[in-house]
């Protein structure tokens, strides 16, 4: 007896059919699955891609914090001054850029995100209040350093004016020193012989061979800058070789004129009074004198007041 009966077609028929519909409702299945997967891991590739950039973003941010505070300390430096708390952020932030670096191999969360961000919006207030304050030194030190050229341009002025000053009370100095310098008048010598009789001719000529002292004299004129006080005359009796004569036994000695020691035969001290004093020196060899010019100076004060000359026979 035959299967193949219209029934039996039509049981095979709606199998297949079933089967078909299940086959597309397992590829449609499929489908959706797969399309959900990669859509998944499109969202995931494009957190990954927004956590590197903003990663990278604000390793960058750091990167340029930790040039400003180092542009910071170095003009601090280049004034002069140190701050350690500059240095502490600089660490702190390097510190942060090394973390942040390290996050390249590992995963970047959300928590982490606003960590650096909160960590980053601290430091820009710092720089930004550390920047004002530079501005106010520098500004503080520009005015310093205005004083300070103002101070010393017065300093200055001032240095020149006392040099000024110097120079014209010195000048005065040597004008009232000059002014006030003693003048010998009338100086005559005269000779004391061995019985101690004074002589004296027109003509200033002596027998050396009769001589026994020699006595200068001269009055001192009338001088009224020269000050009223103690005064000390040198006498030099400088012989027809030009040596001048000197015996410390006899009261010789040295005095100075422009730095030089001058040798001196004798010397009186006197009180200067303006009263056109009589002066003398009495002054003995006790050897034979010379034949020959003589001649006589007289100093004071550093200046030659008087000059006068005699012979010898």
């Amino acid at each position: 007896m035959s299967t193949n009966t219209p029934e039996n077609r039509g049981n095979r028929k709606l199998l297949i059919v079933g089967f078909i519909v299940i086959l597309t409702s397992i590829n449609g299945i499929l489908l959706y699955m797969n399309y959900q997967k990669k859509e998944k891991a499109e969202e995931q590739e494009e957190v990954i891609r927004v956590k590197n950039t903003e990663l990278e973003n604000q390793i960058k941010v750091y990167e340029a914090l930790k040039a400003d505070f180092e542009r910071q300390s170095q003009e601090l430096q280049a004034m002069g001054l140190e701050n350690d708390s500059l240095e502490s952020k600089i660490a702190a932030i390097s510190a942060d850029l090394d973390q942040l670096r390290g996050f390249r191999k590992s995963s970047y969360t959300l928590a982490d995100q606003r960590k650096f961000r909160d960590r980053a919006q601290a430091f820009e207030k710092q720089l930004i209040q550390k920047d004002k304050e530079i501005a106010k030194l520098k500004e503080d030190n520009e005015v310093l350093f205005t004083e300070n050229t103002t101070l010393k341009t017065t300093q200055n002025k001032l240095s020149d004016s006392l040099t000024t000053m110097k120079s014209t009370n010195q000048d005065l100095t040597e004008k009232v020193k000059l002014a006030s310098r003693l003048e010998a008048q009338n100086v005559s010598v005269n000779i004391i012989n061995q019985r101690g009789k004074e002589k004296g001719d027109d003509d200033s000529e002596y027998r050396a061979k009769r001589v026994d002292k020699i006595k200068v004299s001269f009055k001192l004129a009338q001088n009224d800058v020269a000050p009223k006080e103690p005064k000390t005359i040198y006498m030099r009796l400088i012989e027809p070789d030009g040596a001048a004569l000197y015996n410390l036994s006899t009261g010789s000695g040295t005095f100075q004129i422009d730095g030089e020691d001058i040798y001196y035969t004798a010397k009186r001290d006197i009180v200067f009074d303006n009263t056109q004093q009589q002066v003398s020196f009495v002054y003995a060899k006790n050897a034979a004198y010379k034949k020959g010019q003589h001649t006589i100076e007289l100093y004071a004060d550093g200046f030659l007041i008087g000059r006068t000359s005699f012979v010898l026979k």
